[in-house]
């Protein structure tokens, strides 16, 4: 049952040595927000989506799609090879030291060859994890904000940093925003990132033409990291997420977005971020929606 036993993500094994790790999929819980300068909260999220994930476990590996008549991740479950590597060592007010040991894991992980899915914690957290990958990719950025604030009065791992700091890794190949929306955008930031060669993909300019955005920005085939902050969805949707926005996606658009990701790209790792329990109503729908998200796109990605 899913309130019984120990709420590793889809009840798979756990390692936390990382030098024996032997696995095609790594789920790393990353349960810091301490780059939220608003509320806090989605420190709590790497916990409630692998309580959530509970949910999805059956007596029978993997989960079944009824609308496609499908099984999905059976194989992988079955032989053990996703596993939940635990938590990032997280060091309390001290953010450099935690980006820090998020990188290392990061980098430990993809050394034994396991694409990497990271549950954060607030946004801040894909600049380390995405640090920690060394070979050169793509990245497809879904959400409401730009998360290209200037670096200003000493502020730089914020939330609002993560992709002006990622788009200075030189193994980065492209950035591409989809989705974006929020007037609390500001000018600024939507001139530096499309100045600085990224794609900005509005959410009217998705909704006009939803996989264009995607085979355009991304060559096939090529290594791609995906990161998905919780609040592309509609705030209808995800009550547990302090930043959420009007007019967003349908839970139907981001699925079918990732499915045509997973088709088009070599998906190399993937994060999901902003789930805050804290503020989330009493049946957690948001972290439900955030592990039902990741679930499906793990079995876009890896198949039956």
């Amino acid at each position: 049952m899913p309130f019984t036993g120990i709420p590793s993500f889809l009840r798979a094994p756990i390692c936390t040595d990382l030098e024996s790790l032997e696995a095609d999929v790594a789920v790393l819980g990353v349960p810091t927000d301490e780059g939220s300068p608003f509320m806090p909260g989605s420190r709590f999220g790497p916990r409630a989506i692998r309580e959530q994930s509970l949910r999805f476990v059956t007596g029978r590996p993997g989960y079944f799609d009824p609308q496609r008549r499908q099984r999905y991740l059976e194989g992988l479950l079955s032989h053990s090879r996703l596993v939940d590597v635990g938590d990032a060592d997280i060091l309390p007010t001290n953010v450099e030291g935690t980006f820090a040991n998020i990188t290392r894991e990061v980098k430990a992980i993809r050394e034994r060859g396991a694409m990497i899915v990271a549950l954060g914690g607030d946004h801040a957290i894909t600049y380390p994890v995405v640090r920690g990958i060394e070979e050169t990719f793509h990245v497809l950025h879904f959400d409401a904000h730009l998360d290209y604030m200037p670096f200003i009065h000493g502020m730089e791992y914020t939330n609002q940093h993560a992709f002006r700091q990622l788009r200075r890794l030189g193994n980065v190949e492209s950035l591409t925003q989809i989705g974006i929306r929020s007037i609390r955008n500001t000018e600024e930031m939507l001139e530096d990132s499309i100045s600085d060669g990224n794609r900005v993909i509005t959410m009217e300019a998705f909704r006009r033409s939803p996989s264009s955005a995607i085979l355009t920005a991304v060559p096939a085939g090529a290594a791609c990291y995906v990161s998905i902050d919780i609040d592309v969805l509609d705030m209808s949707l995800v009550p547990g997420c302090v930043s959420a926005e009007p007019e967003g996606m349908s839970y139907a658009d981001l699925r079918d977005a990732l499915r045509v990701v997973a088709a088009h790209a070599r998906v190399i790792g993937f994060d999901l971020v902003e789930v805050n329990p804290l503020l989330d109503v009493g049946t957690g729908v948001t972290a439900y929606l955030g592990t039902h998200t990741v679930v499906e796109f793990l079995g876009a990605i890896l198949g039956t």
